[in-house]
């Protein structure tokens, strides 16, 4: 194992280490496993996401850290179970940046950004037949969220070809999933395993619009999250100023609290 360590990690590495101590560390980090400690890898990352989202950059050296934290977790349970260390993490991504990058680290010459993704694609196609995966699927990983691995997919498929050239069949697909949800809806008795794959068809076809139209549909719905939280909170104090809770206001009544925050968006606007 690679033991040349950047003295700015060091002091991180110590830390990680003695949260492990059998005898002296922490017990709920000496409880942990590789396993037990993806969620909170996820979450951080989230939170790293959310924080450059919001354009809050003095938070995100506090939210990078968070999420290197849970790099040097994986290392130290490496390290113990004589599998790898911190070392030899940074070796291979630092040898498959630079494989990668024939054009900076090699001899190569590219004219554009399209290019460098074309290489790109074919080094790791290469990369896959030396580990004997051949399908451009292989190595999408199940663990992302479901438009991000839908996205994923659809730009692997892509590449070899497996794609509609414009946008119009790309929109008649989402008008045909539509009308498949709406027909299980009909039926004299609703299956509803039926109905769960057309609400999935239709949310792969509306992924697949927002690969068309450049857009990332995972950013694009958080996105909306976000909207629809903020003009419902304001929702919620027009309704308490009306002297009522929220409950106590039909559709109508918060229909129309909608309109005027909306209107007040666009007013501010």
């Amino acid at each position: 194992m690679t033991q040349s360590i950047h003295s700015d990690i060091q002091p991180l590495l110590d830390i990680m280490q003695k949260l492990r101590d059998p005898d002296t560390g922490c017990p709920w980090d000496k409880a942990q496993s590789f396993a037990t400690i993806v969620p909170f890898t996820l979450e951080e990352a989230y939170e790293v996401a959310d924080t450059i989202e919001r354009m809050d950059l003095q938070e995100l050296p506090d939210e990078l850290g968070d999420l290197l934290f849970q790099v040097v977790f994986y290392c130290q349970l490496g390290k113990e179970q004589g599998l790898f260390d911190f070392g030899e993490v940074v070796k291979r991504i630092c040898a498959k940046l630079t494989s990668r990058h024939p054009h900076v680290f090699g001899e190569l010459e590219v004219s554009s950004s399209s290019e460098v993704k074309d290489n790109w694609e074919a080094i790791k196609a290469t990369e896959r037949r030396a580990k004997d995966k051949h399908s451009v699927l292989d190595d999408v990983p199940l663990s992302l969220p479901s438009l991000s691995r839908a996205l994923k997919i659809q730009k692997r498929v892509a590449r070899v070809g497996f794609d509609w050239p414009d946008l119009d069949p790309v929109v008649a697909k989402v008008h045909e999933e539509i009308e498949e949800v709406l027909a299980e809806t009909r039926a004299a008795t609703v299956d509803r395993e039926a109905l769960t794959a057309e609400v999935g068809d239709l949310l792969f076809a509306v992924a697949n619009l927002s690969r068309h139209l450049g857009i990332d549909p995972e950013l694009a719905l958080r996105q909306a999250n976000r909207k629809f939280e903020t003009r419902f909170r304001a929702v919620e104090e027009l309704a308490c100023a009306d002297g009522k809770s929220l409950t106590d206001h039909d559709l109508a009544s918060l229909d129309a609290f909608w309109d005027q925050v909306k209107l007040a968006e666009k007013s501010a606007d």
